[in-house]
Order: C-alpha cells, then structure tokens, then sequence
C-alpha cells in the first residue's frame, strides 16, 4: 500500500485542495475523524497504536457505523472553481471500514454559502458520479463526463466508513469580472486558470508548485529539479490563464540556499492552441522575454525594465541554468479576452 502523493493528471489542478482554498464545510457524521482530512496534502498516514477517546486515530474521514436507514455526506467548497475532469476518492489504510460505495453530486452557489444551506432542499445539486464501488486501501479513480463550471461538491458513502483524501481533478474557470481589463493580473496564478504543462525533470519538487498562491511554506513546496551531471539546463513551460502582453515577472528562490538556480531566462509565445509536444519542439516560436539573469539564494527577483516587449503570450518558458529550485513564478500582464 503506498502513501505518496498521486501525479496530478497533466494539464489539471486539484481544485478542492486545502492549499487552494479548498474546505469541507459540512458532514453528516464525523464520529471517528473529522472531515477536514479529506482535503489535506498526502494519502495519509497510519500509526498502528494511536488511539483517541472515541476509538482508533484515522488520517482521514471517517463516520461512526450506522444502524438505522440512510447513508453519510460531506460537502466540499472548492478552492478554485472549475471544470471536474478526474476524482480520486482515496480510502488509503481504510480496510475493514472502507464504504463499498460513494458517489458525487456538484452544484453552484456563493463564496459565502453556508454548509446548512447548502444541505437543504433549497439547493439544487446535479449528480456526476452516479453510485459506484469502491475498493479498500486503494486510489479509487473516475472520470467525470460533465463539463458545467462547479463551486462546490457532495461526496456520498454508502452506508458508511472511512475515506483517507479525496481529489477532484479539473480545470479551474475563474470569474474574470473581478478584475477590470485595464488591471494587471498575475497570469500564471493558478487561481486565473494557469496550468505547469511541462517540465524537463522534477525530481525533489513538482512544476505544479510554481504556480501555487502565497510564497512557499518550505523547499518541498517550490518546484526543484536533480543535479544535472551533464550539457544542458532544466525548463519548465506554464501555460497562462489568459494571453496576455506582460508586463512584470517575480522569480522566487525562497528556501532554495545551496541549490538554487545559478541563472534565468524567459520565454514567451502565442500559441494557444499547441499540444504540449508541440510546446517542447524547438520549431515552436519561442521569444527571448528576459535574457539569462544572475540569480541569487532564497530571494525573490522582480524583472520589468529588463523584460522585451515581445506581444501577445499564451505561455511562457522559464529556464534555469544548470539546474536547482524555484519557488514561486508569477507573471502580471494585462489579459487579451478576444
């Protein structure tokens, strides 16, 4: 049974994480472990002799054994809304006490709505996982065909049990109208619709990392790549939430001391609708936005005198030279909505 992290699905964002914003407002039961572990980093973890007052410590959440008619819930405010293209519903260590069943209905509402709101008949909600069998101790994977932008979701067990982490894989649909067109807006946030499509490695840190919002929590959160022993230098390429014309940069090594980048470059082009092999190919028409840069140990580096006007952009490319970690990407330019 393993307990890393799955790859997120290229292209998607798990738009329920903690991390993003991500809450489990409301369950119908939380008797063994509470509800807010659903949401949290990791597949969980289990320590054979810890105990609480109500029974055995889970990773995970986890309703009592029911012994009359019905079934468990717990409603998920997304983080980031969007489109749900892939769920995993975890029920890592969860063995004799896993639910053999779960299913999955979505709904729109307020940023502010209350879980008892949302738990009442007045809330319209649509199913998208119709009833499905689950499997202990497993990643329990599932396409979703539906393609309707979504804020929050209710995860069904049936009738009961325990579920370790539960991922909702998708595209995040911001809602540009809180941004006037005239505002600079960092556009490879992943709150705007950004998205890490490739990189040339990320063996101590994932690319996804470099779009995440606030600064890193520690090295693990940035995006990190092997030691190169040989010719060559690492890249990432992140495809914006909207082309834009930029305008600023910030490079952020915080937390990255001796493994730093030694130097930078950018890359922008406007090639909205490239595969992500074509992205990779040296025919694409990448230009120079900012020429390679010294950079330096836990720092953050703003760029905008230094930056070419190179027009519209749907991605950008970032090299590092040779090799090392960065935190934190953020480009602000100002939005193209044709």
């Amino acid at each position: 049974m393993q307990t890393t992290d799955v790859i997120i699905p290229a292209g998607l964002v798990d738009l329920a994480s903690e991390r993003v914003g991500g809450q489990a407002l409301l369950a119908s039961d939380e008797f063994f472990a509470e509800k807010e572990n659903l949401l949290k980093p990791g597949r969980g973890i289990f320590i054979p002799d810890k105990y609480t007052d109500r029974g055995k410590w889970m990773d995970g959440w986890e309703s009592r054994r029911k012994r009359a008619p019905g079934h468990d819930w717990c409603i998920i405010k997304l983080g980031l809304p969007g489109i749900v293209k892939t769920v995993d519903i975890d029920t890592n260590y969860f063995l004799g006490n896993h639910p053999p069943f779960a299913s999955i209905e979505a709904c729109v509402a307020d940023d502010s709505t209350s879980g008892n709101v949302l738990a009442s008949d007045d809330t319209r909600w649509m199913e998208i996982l119709p009833k499905s069998p689950l499997k202990p101790g497993s990643q329990n994977i599932f396409q979703i065909i539906n393609t309707q932008r979504w804020t929050h979701l209710r995860l069904h067990i049936y009738p009961d049990g325990g579920v370790a982490r539960f991922r909702v894989y998708g595209e995040v649909v911001p809602d540009w109208s809180k941004h006037a067109q005239n505002d600079p807006v960092d556009l490879a946030a992943v709150e705007n619709g950004s998205v890490v499509v490739a990189t040339s490695d990320m063996f101590f840190g994932v690319g996804q990392n470099l779009t995440m919002p606030g600064r890193a929590a520690n090295m693990g959160d940035g995006w990190e790549t092997k030691r190169r022993r040989g010719p060559g230098y690492d890249w990432a390429i992140i495809r914006l939430g909207k082309s834009g014309v930029i305008q600023k940069i910030e490079v952020d090594t915080n937390h990255f001391k001796g493994n730093y980048p030694d130097q930078c470059s950018l890359e922008g082009c406007h090639a909205p609708d490239a595969t992500i092999e074509a992205l990779k190919s040296p025919s694409t028409q990448w230009k120079e936005l900012l020429p390679k840069t010294k950079l330096h140990a836990d720092t953050r580096h703003f760029f905008e005198k230094e930056l070419s006007e190179i027009g519209l952009c749907s991605h950008v490319r970032i090299n590092i030279y040779p090799d090392g970690g960065v935190s934190r990407l953020r480009v602000w330019g100002l939005r193209n909505d044709g």
